[in-house]
């Protein structure tokens, strides 16, 4: 038998573990950073967490935004806890993402959208938020 063996005994490929792509290491081990934000959106926007959990994971105006949004969106009802329905995202440019999610709360479906951005420091974070049709007041 040999000592000199840079593989189990029984395996007979020479791929090693490393050889895994990045990209598919994260999508199999984690969530996706859509996914990730929705929850978090949802969960402020639900009134289960303050709007300040989100200072580190935001940019631009997309704090304001929920800081508008949160106190007068319906997902704070008290009735059926809000769910995520579905969430998809799409990747118009290398460090964006564009997502959308349908958010349940009893028999009434609500539409969220946002937009998130890679930073130098390869940490995504949310640029836009918009809720359904809650209109968010105008900045001069």
């Amino acid at each position: 038998m040999s000592t000199n063996r840079t593989r189990p005994a029984g395996r007979h490929d020479a791929r090693r573990p490393e050889a895994v792509p990045a990209q598919r290491r994260r999508t199999v081990q984690g969530v996706r950073p859509h996914q990730w934000f929705a929850e978090r959106l949802l969960a402020v926007l639900s009134g289960q967490r303050p709007v300040h959990w989100m200072l580190g994971h935001t940019i631009g105006d997309a704090y304001d935004q929920l800081a508008e949004l949160a106190p007068a969106t319906p997902l704070r009802s008290r009735g059926a806890r809000p769910v995520i329905r579905m969430c998809r995202g799409a990747q118009p440019a290398p460090g964006v993402v564009e997502a959308c999610a349908s958010i349940a709360a009893g028999e009434q479906v609500r539409a969220m959208a946002f937009r998130l951005e890679q930073g130098r420091d390869l940490r995504w974070r949310c640029a836009a938020v918009e809720l359904g049709n809650t209109p968010v007041r105008a900045r001069l």
